[in-house]
């Protein structure tokens, strides 16, 4: 009964290393005809996309007419699924609901095979501690996929079951004040997510130029002295040539698709290079200090906007799913950037979008007539520049701190996990029964009552026989007749 896992964790005295699959099977659901869904009444399908992280949300779920037929694929109270296919894969989430569910094909439930041996919550944060190790098996081919097995395959170091009660006590209270002061980071980084858009929003005002407009003396369409409004097209062209000429088709250039573009401004990932003949055709070109604005839904609602720099050769090619700005002589391309990157503008712009749903697109026309609140002197716009980058970079430095108490947070959370697993959480308790023992004596018990139950069916199919088999005085009397 014992893992290979064994020999890499050390357990404490009345532990016992299985694996998953000795106590516990994980079950597929049933493929559910798409053409048989109700949009209302009928019973909820839990689909993979309804699987999120540690819950299931039923709010978008799809119905079907209650059967017979589907009455093995019924998910109970605080059963624990999984998500075994497509872009949720690995993402645990126990049904608390009291309503009669289904479970749709790729949907995995954990039926645990001895409930007197393992406690449910147990095993939800030992998968959270596996969680990397199955993601890892997930992704390893071309598809995401979770294989049964493997997941059944898994180590499960198992105590007694009083002492996992206390195990998941321990852990529940320990994680409670964990979730608190996470809540409390992810309020500041909303904070501060306010603060970057008031900081762009006092600078586009006039509050950050020369005449320092106080924020009681601002008024709505009131330009300080010396700025002017300016359409987009006056001051940059839109999605220009390169500024280079005779390029040799081996020249090794920068490439830029819309995945290397992170949904938080201007950061870039340069991890791409082509020959410049292999994409001179097809591909949008930019150049160092091109200011670049996804197009398409969801890319530009999400923020998809960056200054593109440090480019291989001065050049990349990137999608044709971007709009490109170089500003003409006397603007600044930082200033027109801050300027789009403006929550309100990306609003706006979403609002002119055309084309049909999921194929939705900011168009040409709309961003050359943007209007934009501009100084006239090149030296102003750097010291506005100047300005909202100062007070933007005190931000970037919060949300780095942030970010590494997030990440400091999760490694607790998995170093509590580790422990708990260890025997490391709680004092054992010499008095609990070992598990051991417990689970083989549950075994013993179920094969005894497996077999009493093959007896007794044994025993009717002979009495059936017997009365169905005719005497031999009648079977002579039929052969005289």
């Amino acid at each position: 009964m014992g893992s290979s896992m064994s020999e890499e964790i050390e357990i404490p005295k009345g532990w016992i290393m299985t694996n998953i699959g000795e106590v516990c099977k994980l079950k597929n659901g049933y493929a559910f005809k798409s053409s048989e869904y109700l949009k209302e009444n009928g019973i909820p399908i839990i689909r993979i996309s309804d699987i999120g992280e540690g819950k299931v949300d039923l709010n978008s779920c799809v119905r079907i007419k209650e059967d017979e037929e589907y009455d093995n694929y019924v998910v109970y109270k605080n059963e624990i699924l999984v998500a075994m296919s497509g872009a949720t894969t690995g993402k645990f989430g126990i049904y608390k609901g009291e309503d009669k569910v289904y479970q749709n094909q790729r949907v995995g439930k954990f039926e645990i095979l001895y409930k007197d041996a393992l406690n449910n919550s147990y095993l939800l944060y030992l998968l959270y501690s596996l969680k990397h190790r199955i993601l890892k098996d997930a992704y390893g081919g071309a598809q995401p996929n979770i294989s049964s097995s493997k997941i059944e395959e898994l180590p499960l170091p198992l105590p007694p079951l009083a002492e996992q009660h206390r195990i998941v006590a321990k852990i529940e209270e320990l994680f409670s004040s964990l979730d608190k002061g996470i809540e409390s980071l992810k309020t500041a980084q909303q904070q501060l997510k306010v603060y970057r858009q008031a900081v762009l929003k006092w600078a586009f005002e006039g509050r950050f130029g020369f005449a320092q407009r106080p924020q009681n003396s601002v008024k709505e369409g009131e330009l300080p002295e010396g700025w002017v409004w300016k359409r987009l097209d006056e001051i940059a062209y839109i999605n220009p040539k390169l500024p280079f000429e005779n390029i040799s088709d081996n020249l090794e250039v920068s490439f830029l698709p819309m995945k290397h573009i992170e949904e938080v401004v201007n950061k870039i990932n340069l991890v791409e290079t082509r020959k410049y003949g292999q994409v001179k055709k097809g591909f949008t070109p930019m150049t160092d200090g091109d200011v670049i604005f996804a197009k398409i839904t969801p890319c530009m609602e999400n923020g998809k906007i960056a200054i593109v720099h440090s480019l291989r050769n001065k050049i990349a090619f990137g999608s044709t799913e971007f709009h490109v700005f170089r500003c003409k002589g006397g603007y600044l391309n930082m200033y027109l950037f801050h300027f789009l990157v403006q929550e309100k503008i990306r609003q706006v712009a979403e609002s002119n979008m055309t084309g049909a749903v999921g194929q939705r697109r900011v168009p040409k026309k709309f961003l050359e007539n943007l209007l934009i609140p501009i100084p006239t002197t090149l030296e102003e716009q750097h010291h506005i520049v100047s300005e909202i980058e100062k007070r933007l970079s005190v931000c970037d430095k919060l949300e780095e701190s942030i970010n590494t108490a997030l990440q400091q947070a999760e490694a607790l959370r998995q170093s509590i996990l580790k422990k708990a697993f260890e025997g490391k959480l709680v004092p054992q308790d010499p008095n609990d029964e070992p598990a051991w023992v417990l689970l083989e004596r549950i075994k013993a018990e179920r094969e005894a009552h497996r077999q009493a139950q093959g007896k007794n069916k044994s025993a009717k199919n002979g009495m059936k026989s017997r009365k169905s088999k005719p005497s031999n005085k009648s079977q002579s009397n039929n052969e005289q007749r």
